[in-house]
C-alpha cells in the first residue's frame, strides 16, 4: 500500500504557527482531503475474523456527562460552560491517541465540574492518506454512540483499540461492534444497524467539512477558548503540563 508522506508529518511547523497544532501531528494531503470513503468491512477483516477488543480505561468519569451534536461537532459537557476546549481528531491518528491518554486527562475534572465543555470535530482524512475506511467507520460509530448516551466511553474505547500500525485499516464495523461490547449498555438494534449500515455517513462528511472550514491542518489540534496552546503545543501530550496550560487560561484543575 502506498503511503502519502503527508500522513506522517513529524513536525507541523506551518500549522503550529497558524493554529497551535502540536509539534507532532497527522495531516491531510491537501485542504480538500478525506472523508468520502464508504462505511464498509476491510477486505482483510470480516466479521468472523475481527480481533478481540480491549476494554476502555476503567472508571471513566465522563461517562455521566451529557454529549450533544450540533452541525459537525460533538460537545461533551454543559453547553453553557464558561470555557470551551476545541479538539480536532482523526481516529486513526496515533498522536490523537497520545493526547487522549495524556493531556486530555486533565480535562476530566473541569468538564465534570461544569467549568469546561469539549467540542470534538472528528475528521477522517487519514482514509484518503493511507487507504481504507477505518476513520469513516469509526466516526460514524462515534456519532451513533451519542444517541445511546455513551459517547465518552466509546470514544475512549476507540482510542484504546487503535492499532499500533497507523497503516492498518482496523476499524471495521465488526471490530467497532466488538469495542462497543466493552461499553455497558451501548449495543442494541439501532446502534448496531447504524454501525453496520453507515447510518451517519452524511454526518461524517459534515464533520470533515467542519474540520476543513475551520482551517485545521493537522490532528490533534487543541484550542482553549479559541486560542492556540502556547509554545510548540507538546504540552497536550502530558497531563500535568496540560493542566498548567489550562490553569494559565483561567481553568481551575
Amino acid at each position: 500500500m502506498a503511503i502519502s508522506k503527508a500522513g506522517r508529518i513529524a513536525t507541523a511547523v506551518a500549522a503550529a504557527a497558524l493554529i497551535g497544532v502540536a509539534a507532532s501531528a497527522c495531516g491531510p494531503d491537501d485542504n480538500n482531503a478525506g472523508g468520502s470513503g464508504s462505511v464498509k468491512e476491510s477486505s482483510s477483516k470480516s466479521a468472523s475474523s475481527a480481533p478481540e477488543a480491549k476494554a476502555p480505561p476503567a472508571g471513566n468519569q465522563l461517562a455521566k456527562v451529557p454529549a450533544s451534536v450540533k452541525g459537525g461537532v460533538v460537545t461533551v459537557g454543559d453547553p453553557k460552560a464558561k470555557h470551551t476546549v476545541k479538539v480536532y481528531e482523526d481516529p486513526r491518528c496515533p498522536f490523537c491517541k497520545k493526547f487522549e491518554e495524556g493531556g486530555a486527562q486533565a480535562l476530566v475534572k473541569p468538564v465534570t465540574d461544569g467549568n469546561v465543555k469539549i467540542e470534538y470535530t472528528l475528521a477522517s482524512f487519514l482514509d484518503k492518506n493511507l487507504g481504507g475506511s477505518g476513520s469513516v467507520n469509526a466516526v460514524n460509530a462515534l456519532r451513533a454512540s451519542v444517541e445511546v448516551g455513551k459517547f465518552a466511553e466509546f470514544h475512549a474505547g476507540v482510542f484504546a483499540n487503535q492499532p499500533e500500525a497507523e497503516t492498518e485499516d482496523a476499524y471495521t464495523p465488526a471490530f467497532l461492534l466488538k469495542i462497543a461490547d466493552k461499553v455497558e449498555g451501548l449495543r442494541g438494534a439501532a446502534f448496531d444497524k447504524a454501525v453496520t449500515n453507515g447510518t451517519y455517513k452524511k454526518w461524517v462528511e459534515t464533520a470533515m467539512k467542519s474540520f476543513s472550514d475551520d482551517g485545521i491542518q493537522g490532528t490533534p489540534t487543541v484550542l482553549i477558548d479559541g486560542k492556540k496552546v502556547p509554545g510548540d503545543g507538546s504540552a497536550i501530550y502530558d497531563k500535568a503540563e496540560f493542566a498548567k496550560v489550562l490553569k494559565d487560561a483561567g481553568i481551575s484543575y
